[in-house]
């Protein structure tokens, strides 16, 4: 009832999961991954509890093949259940119980596992492996994406399109670096699943992501004055004050006056306020 990869990058600083189903919230159940440890998909009749049993066993040092083997010995169901791993080191492991629904199966390769059940067919993880292996150099997150959106293209799941759901992550790369969930983006009911999980993926990367140094504009005292007249005009006490409302905390300067802001945060606060003396002499 699903198709997914579990991959590592190839700095080996990140992990993560893309997956996509015909199931109510698929993100709920089939992926997990820990910063430094490995990560896990789960699916077909899930063993949800192989996702802490799996990353404690990596993070005592296990590989994906040994974590793997642990997983199947102790349960008795596992001819129904399909599971793929990536360890700390990036070597993978997958396992497709034979009662699992045709189309079903998995691929493995350095960095990543491909796998899925109730499927068009093979071409949907062929056309996974294929997008992942062609687009090296991609953040881990994108690079999942193009792969889940290719295997969808090629048939996905034969039961029709539900939810998907992306999860990655890597050391301190959270909100303000609080954790290192990178990114945790779920589409649980939706008749594009993947297509919308694409567009919270771009919203992702603009709320939940720090500026990059090119994308910062460098705030002069000119500059500074003019922060404050637009952001005055639209109501706020300060810059820092219409920052928070908007949530730009990851794409500007936390300081009062800050001393960079975001070049596209920057457009829309100029917008913004341009819009709203539009609208003000309209109403004159």
């Amino acid at each position: 009832m699903t198709f997914s990869l579990v991959a590592r990058s190839d700095d080996g600083l990140s992990w993560g999961v893309a997956v996509a189903s015909r199931f109510l919230a698929v993100g709920s159940a089939v992926p997990a991954a820990v910063a430094c440890v490995g990560a896990i998909a789960t699916q077909a009749d899930a063993n949800v509890a192989w996702k802490g049993e799996a990353l404690a066993l990596l993070d005592e040092g296990a590989t994906a093949e040994v974590a793997l083997a642990r997983l199947l010995e102790e349960d008795d169901g596992r001819e129904d259940r399909q599971v793929g791993l990536v360890d700390l080191d990036g070597s993978a492991a997958a396992f497709t119980g034979d009662r699992c629904f045709d189309w079903a199966g998995h691929r493995t390769g350095p960095g990543f596992a491909a796998q899925g059940n109730i499927l068009a067919g093979p071409e949907v993880l062929d056309a996974m492996v294929d997008a992942w292996t062609s687009t090296a150099g991609l953040p881990l997150a994108r690079r999942l994406l193009v792969a889940l959106a290719s295997g969808d293209a090629a048939g996905g799941d034969r039961r029709g399109r539900q939810s998907a759901a992306l999860f990655v992550v890597r050391e301190g790369a959270g909100y303000g670096g609080r954790d290192d969930v990178a990114v945790d983006l779920r589409v649980d009911d939706h008749p594009h699943p993947v297509t919308e999980l694409a567009r919270l993926l771009d919203l992702n990367d603009f709320y939940l992501t720090a500026s990059t140094d090119e994308e910062k504009v460098t705030v002069t005292p000119e500059l500074a004055d003019e922060l404050r007249r637009r952001t005055t005009a639209l109501g706020h006490e300060h810059v820092a004050e219409w920052v928070g409302s908007q949530n730009y905390e990851m794409r500007v300067d936390t300081a009062l006056t800050p001393r960079w802001i975001d070049r596209r945060v920057l457009e829309i606060l100029r917008s913004s306020s341009d819009d709203l003396r539009d609208d003000e002499r309209e109403d004159a």
